[in-house]
Formats: C-alpha cells, structure tokens, sequence
C-alpha cells in the first residue's frame, strides 16, 4: 500500500527502452552520469514512460522506473486494439497508430511496441515517422496514447449518448463499442 496516498500499490512491468552515458564539461574535465528511458505498464490499459539520470546506470534504470510511474495514463481500448487511428506528436518525432483486426499483433518498432506490450494492446499497426530519435518516438507514442477517445467518451462530447427521443432513454452507441 502507498502509504502517502493511501492506496494499493499496482503492479507493473518495466522495460528499458534506451540507455547511455551522458557527459557534462566541467573545469575538471568531463563529468560522465548515466540515463534511461524506461516504460511501465500494467497489462491493463495503464502504461507509463520515465527517464532517470544517475552517476550509476542501475540508478538512472531505477529512478526512470519512479518516473515512469508518475507518468502512467490510462489507454481506451477496444478489446485488443485501440479505438481509431492518432498521430502523436513529440519535438520532431512522429507516431502514427491504426487499429488492427484481432490476431494482427503489434506491427511497430523499437520505441513503440514495448509500451504496447506493457498497455496491454495487442493488436495495432504503429509507424514512426520524422526522427528516429527513441526519446522522441517514445514520447509520442505517449501523446499518441494521450488523445485517444472511446466511443461513448465521443458520444458523449457530441451530445448523443443520453438523448430522450420520444419520452424514452435512447442509447445511440453500440453496446460492442462503448
């Protein structure tokens, strides 16, 4: 249990998506310090990315995993899919993510599909467009995750989930959708 918040601590996986010393010029010379990017994810829809800086590289995995944590968002899905097609964007990285029909699989690279292992997506057509940069793709894989709306949530904002029509309660999104 987190005792400052005062509830259950979830389980997550991690996976170090890149890693690599840094250094900084100092009058002494070079100062070198580690960093990681790392994702976290429940398998459930919740999934997070963090990047941690340390003098030791397992310090930097290990303060990107709290940071990660700090940052973990909630995916609307669609069984084993997302709800429809998003470009995220982040500095000069691009990420294109499609819906894909069930046994697809995750079709992605290397900083998109972890965190849709960890999200629990199975099934989704990703594309990395602009910089290769994994800092950059990951995070807009994250603005990507970000904007996706379900069903109802667009219903909703459209005025068509909870509309009377004739005196009775008329539910205009599909129950498979919502």
């Amino acid at each position: 249990m987190d005792s400052r918040r005062g509830r259950l601590e979830e389980e997550f996986k991690d996976h170090v998506v890149a890693f690599g010393p840094v250094s900084k010029t100092v009058k002494g010379g070079r100062r070198r310090t580690f960093r990681a990017l790392v994702v976290v994810g429940n398998g459930k829809g919740k999934v997070g990315a963090g990047l941690g800086k340390a003098q030791d590289l397992t310090d930097a995995i290990r303060k990107g995993i709290e940071d990660a944590k700090k940052n973990v968002i909630e995916v609307p899905m669609n069984n084993t899919t997302i709800p429809h097609e998003v470009l995220g964007r982040f500095g000069a990285g691009r990420v294109l993510l499609r819906p894909a029909l069930p046994g697809t699989g995750i079709i992605a690279g290397r900083g998109v599909r972890p965190i849709m292992e960890l999200a629990g997506i199975q099934d989704v057509l990703g594309k990395s467009l602009g910089s290769s940069n994994p800092y950059n793709v990951v995070y807009a894989t994250m603005e990507a995750l970000k904007q996706l709306r379900s069903a109802r949530e667009i219903a909703e904002i459209r005025g068509l989930v909870g509309r009377r029509d004739k005196g009775e309660e008329a539910e205009v999104v599909p129950d498979g959708l919502a």
